[in-house]
């Protein structure tokens, strides 16, 4: 469905992208050397931001890639403090995250490259559109943060949520909102409430997002299991419905090849809003263009994320060493000492 229907396309930075945020991931030491050279370019992250803001300038297209590498990372930080029990450490980087996001320009030298590296990707996300687009991505952010602690509590307690908890908790640990507020600066344009907020340019947006929570979740379980992990769609279905694993996969397979077609008629909605919006006036001209270039990054995000999971590293779990270790992963890149 996907081959089919969202042809690939990829932003023509995207060879200079992968180099510069190679190096960035260097100076900012969220990877070693040895690890950047042997596995960032194999894990895809950049190739995953490029395929979906394809109209973002390069330098807007650089800022969103250096922080979701960044993101990456901070993903694998809290998981192996899930994994080692580190509750303090964990505490300590929550809050340190918080501040950092309000105030990015005063944690650029804080110690823990995480925190510093959040810090400029924040501080650069910032320059693109006005404050009050700044002050949303923090607000959706601290969001994103929390639900992360929510995560921390539900793994070290072992505690599977019900599918209904978990399909909430999940579009605020994917970060739903945070990719769709990038659109704007990738169109170029912060959109008001009247737009971001109506009905066929949010369902659009959702489900672009829902697509691709869940085709993760189908595609990670392998690695989730084998962690001990539970936090996945198909791992609730398994708990709550009492499917077996081949029905839970066959259950997440439904719910995305439902969530395509639904895209589909959400986009459509979507155009035909944006049309509409060009009232003949410069406002009206601008607002649809950027509407329209925002609903056609939503529909690249499903081609993109389906190649990322299999071309990606992080999902070659047949591969590695120890299925429950991502061999990308160091202690430094995971805080351990």
């Amino acid at each position: 469905m996907i081959e089919s229907g969202f042809p690939r396309r990829l932003h023509p930075y995207w060879p200079r992208l992968q180099e510069k945020t190679r190096l960035w991931l260097l100076e900012k030491r969220l990877m070693p050397e040895d690890k950047v050279r042997e596995f960032a370019d194999d894990l895809r992250y950049t190739d995953l931001m490029a395929g979906y803001y394809t109209d973002a300038r390069d330098e807007v297209l650089q800022a969103i890639a250096d922080y979701s590498a960044w993101f990456f990372v901070w993903d694998d930080r809290h998981d192996r403090d899930i994994v080692h029990g580190r509750t303090g450490d964990w505490r300590r980087l929550r809050h340190r995250l918080h501040a950092a996001l309000d105030a990015p320009r005063h944690h650029l030298h804080h110690p823990d490259p995480l925190v510093s590296g959040f810090a400029d990707s924040v501080l650069r996300l910032y320059g693109f559109l006005p404050g009050a687009w700044n002050q949303r991505f923090a607000r959706h952010f601290h969001t994103v943060i929390e639900a992360y602690d929510r995560e921390f509590r539900n793994r070290t307690q072992g505690y599977v949520p019900g599918v209904d908890e978990y399909l909430a908790l999940r579009r605020l640990t994917f970060a739903h909102w945070i990719w769709t507020d990038l659109l704007e600066p990738s169109a170029g344009c912060e959109l008001p409430d009247s737009i971001r907020k109506n009905p066929s340019y949010r369902r659009a947006a959702l489900l672009s997002q829902e697509f691709a929570a869940w085709y993760n979740d189908l595609c990670s379980l392998p690695k989730e299991i084998a962690g001990d992990e539970v936090h996945n769609l198909g791992i609730s279905l398994i708990t709550y419905e009492g499917l077996t694993l081949e029905e839970a996969v066959d259950s997440l397979r439904r719910r995305v090849e439902t969530c395509i077609d639904e895209f589909l008629a959400a986009e459509r909605e979507a155009l035909r809003f944006a049309d509409a919006l060009s009232d003949g006036t410069a406002r009206g001209t601008e607002l649809s263009s950027a509407v329209r270039t925002c609903v056609g990054n939503m529909r690249n995000w499903f081609s993109s994320v389906y190649w990322f999971h299999h071309e990606s590293g992080r999902y070659m779990v047949d591969s590695w060493a120890d299925r429950s270790t991502p061999p990308y992963v160091t202690n430094e890149a995971a805080g351990e000492k």
